[in-house]
C-alpha cells in the first residue's frame, strides 16, 4: 500500500515539528529548505572564528519540545542540554539606574522594592498573579487550539466565568493597563517591551500580552552551544523517524492539480509530488505570489500597515568590564517617543537596545576566557525592506546609536576589528520575501489582532501554513505549536477524506 506524501518547505522550527509529527503517524516526509542549515530565522553568524545567535536569543515553554519528543518516543534531554537561567534579564536605563527580575518572584519582588518602593512591589505581585491568569485562561482554548475565533474563546472560557473573560482584558491597550500597575515609569516601560516579543507596539497591542511575563517567569533556559542546537536536534529527531531532508533546495510554486495541491515545483525544475504540502513559511509570501499565482489565492495578503516590527542587527565580536548577563536591556528615555517614530515608518533617534552576551552566564559574572566575547543586539525598526533599502550611512547612524545607546546607561563595549554581521529591514526582506523584513507576521494590534493570523488550513485543499507567522504567533515554542496543529490538520483531514 503507497504511504500518502507530504512535502514541507522550509526547515524552521515549524516545519521540523511538523516532519516529527507526521512521519510519527507513517507519513512519507521530505521537507525542502533553500538554506544549508536548519532553523529559518533562527539562525548563526559567523563572525570571524565566532558562530553567533542571530535570531531568536530567549528559550522559553521548554515543555512544548519536551512533548514533541517524548511523543516521539525519546527525551529532549538526550540531545539538547539546557540550564534553567536565574536572572532573567538585567534592564538599564539612562538615569544610572539598574534593575535584575528574577525567576524566583520573591526575589524579583524584592528587587522591585529596592528600586522603587514598597508599594511598587506589592503592585508588582498583583500584576504577577494577573499576568498567571491570563495565561491559564488562554492556554488550553487559543494558545493550544489550531484556529480559534472570538465566540469560541468566550464559550470555551465559560459564560458563567466572568472574571476569567474580564482577566484576558483584549479591549484595553499594554500600556494603559500596565499604568495601573506600575506608577513608576520605569517599570511600565521594562513589563511594556514584552509586546515586542510579538513585533507588536505597547501602545496598540491589547493588555493580553502581559501573560508573555508569565511565561518568562515559567522558565528562561540557556542552550548550550546556542539556540542553533534546537533546529538540529529537531533535525535529527526527524530523519530518525524517516523525514528525508534536502537542504539548498529553492521551491518555486505549488503545484495544483484535480482542485486541491498536487506538489511543488523546485527553482531547478524538478517536480516533487506531493499529496499535501506543508508551508513553513510568512503567509504574505504566499499571498503575493511567491510560490506561483494558483497558491496565491489560498490566503489573504497582510495589509502593510498589519505588519509587525522588523529590526536592525548588530553581531559582533569584542570586549567590556561591564558587569553585563546573558539578556540585557538599555532603555531610551522616552519609549512614547521611540515609538511614536516607529508608527511613523522611522528609526528612533535613542532606541531601546537588547544585547545577549552569549558567553556570559547569568550571574554577571566574566565569560572565563580570554577571547573576545561575542555579542548580538537588536533595535526595532519599522517593517518598510520592500520599498526602502539602506544606505551604508543609515546603517553607520543606526550602529553608532546602538552602541551610544550601551554608553548612556553606563556599558561601553569596544568592537574587535572583524567586521560586524549587521542586517537590516530590506536584508530580512530579501530572506523573508513579501515580508518588508517584518519578523513575526501579522501584528496582534487591537481587540481582534490576535485572530487576524492564519491558521494552518488554507482555502487551496491538501495546503497547509505553519511558522511563527501562523496562529498561535511568534517564538520559538509558538512555531513548534504551529507545527504541530499543523501535522493534527493533516491527520483530522485524512481522517475525513477517508470517511
Amino acid at each position: 500500500m503507497r504511504r500518502e506524501t507530504v512535502v514541507i518547505v522550509g526547515a524552521g522550527i515549524g516545519g521540523l515539528s511538523a516532519a516529527v509529527d507526521l512521519c510519527r503517524q507513517g507519513l512519507d516526509v521530505t521537507v525542502l529548505e533553500q538554506a544549508a542549515t536548519p532553523g529559518g530565522k533562527l539562525s548563526e553568524a559567523r563572525v570571524g572564528e565566532a558562530a553567533i545567535d542571530s535570531g531568536p536569543t530567549v528559550f522559553t515553554m521548554k515543555w512544548v519540545f519536551d512533548d514533541l519528543f517524548e511523543a516521539a518516543g525519546e527525551s529532549l534531554r538526550d540531545h539538547l542540554t539546557v540550564t534553567r537561567s536565574e536572572t532573567l534579564a538585567r534592564h538599564s536605563w539612562p538615569d544610572g539606574s539598574t534593575f535584575d527580575l528574577f525567576a524566583d518572584l520573591d526575589r524579583s519582588a524584592e528587587a522591585v522594592g529596592d528600586l522603587a518602593g514598597a508599594a511598587e512591589a506589592r503592585r508588582f505581585r498583583a500584576f504577577s498573579a494577573r499576568a498567571a491568569r491570563i495565561y491559564r485562561v488562554l492556554e488550553q482554548p487559543f494558545i493550544r487550539k489550531a484556529k480559534p475565533n472570538i465566540l469560541g474563546l468566550t464559550l470555551d472560557i465559560g459564560l458563567h466565568r466572568p472574571i476569567d473573560q474580564w482577566s484576558i482584558m483584549p479591549y484595553r491597550s499594554m500600556w494603559s493597563e500596565l499604568g495601573s500597575y506600575f506608577h513608576d515609569p520605569r517599570l511600565r516601560q521594562l513589563f511594556g517591551r514584552y509586546a515586542t516579543y510579538a513585533g507588536c507596539s505597547p501602545f496598540r497591542a491589547p493588555a493580553t500580552l502581559m501573560l508573555v511575563a508569565h511565561v518568562e517567569q515559567q522558565g528562561v533556559w540557556l542552550v548550550e552551544g546556542g539556540m542553533q542546537r534546537i533546529p538540529e536536534a529537531l533535525a535529527g529527531l526527524a530523519t530518525r523517524g524517516g523525514a528525508t531532508i534536502r537542504y539548498g533546495e529553492t521551491v518555486a510554486r505549488v503545484i495544483r492539480g484535480a482542485g486541491r495541491v498536487a506538489g511543488v515545483e523546485l527553482a531547478s525544475g524538478e517536480r516533487v509530488e506531493a499529496d499535501r504540502v506543508i508551508l513553513n513559511a510568512d503567509p504574505g509570501a504566499l499571498a503575493a505570489g511567491c510560490f506561483g499565482a494558483e497558491a496565491a489565492l489560498a490566503v489573504d495578503p497582510t495589509p502593510r500597515k498589519a505588519r509587525s516590527l522588523s529590526a536592525l542587527t548588530l553581531a559582533f565580536t569584542g570586549t567590556t568590564d561591564a558587569p553585563l548577563v546573558r539578556h540585557n536591556l538599555f532603555f531610551s528615555p522616552d519609549y512614547v517617543e521611540e515609538f511614536d517614530a516607529l508608527h511613523a515608518g522611522r528609526m528612533p533617534a535613542t532606541p531601546t537596545v537588547y544585547v545577549c552576551a552569549q558567553d556570559r552566564a547569568d550571574n554577571g559574572g566574566p565569560p572565563g576566557t580570554d577571547r573576545p566575547e561575542r555579542y548580538f543586539t537588536i533595535i526595532n525598526a519599522p517593517p518598510d525592506g520592500d520599498v526602502h533599502t539602506w544606505s551604508q550611512e543609515e546603517i553607520d547612524t543606526c550602529r553608532t546609536r546602538t552602541l551610544d545607546a550601551l554608553r548612556r546607561c553606563g556599558v561601553r563595549i569596544d568592537p574587535s576589528p572583524s567586521p560586524m554581521a549587521i542586517t537590516t529591514p530590506d536584508a530580512f526582506e530579501r530572506r523573508f520575501p513579501a515580508t518588508g523584513g517584518a519578523l513575526y507576521g501579522r501584528a496582534g494590534h487591537g481587540w481582534d489582532g490576535a485572530f487576524r493570523r492564519p491558521g494552518a488550513r488554507t482555502r487551496m485543499p491538501g495546503l497547509y501554513l505553519c511558522g511563527g507567522a501562523t496562529h498561535p504567533g511568534a517564538g520559538v515554542p509558538m512555531a513548534a505549536l504551529s507545527g504541530r496543529s499543523a501535522a493534527s490538520a493533516v491527520m483530522a483531514d485524512r481522517a475525513s477524506t477517508r470517511r
